[in-house]
């Protein structure tokens, strides 16, 4: 039996705009070290592509960036050293 699922070369065309959301304990610096590994992959990254949002009662913050992706392997590096970072909890 053959897989019908298409590749994810088919799934997106790039360069593209990828959001990336990470979320972690709201710390005065976590927004800046997940822009911090989020531009070692993507340079470019404009400040306009960053948002934040604090949870209700301020324990989290998740951190929103939307990404100039250039490719799959790109946004796999991104993942991959944001989700192995202590201080992130999840990436989505």
């Amino acid at each position: 039996m053959t897989s019908t699922a298409p590749a994810d070369d088919e799934i997106f065309q790039f360069p593209c705009d990828f959001p990336i959301k990470v979320m972690g304990l709201n710390d005065d610096d976590f927004d800046s070290l997940v822009v911090t590994i989020v531009r070692r992959h993507a340079p470019d990254l404009s400040e306009g592509a960053v948002g934040l949002r604090t949870s209700r009662n301020g324990k989290y913050l998740a951190v929103s960036i939307v990404v100039r992706a250039t490719s799959r392997q790109q946004l796999d590096r991104i993942y991959r050293e944001l989700s192995a970072h202590e201080r992130v909890m999840m990436v989505f």
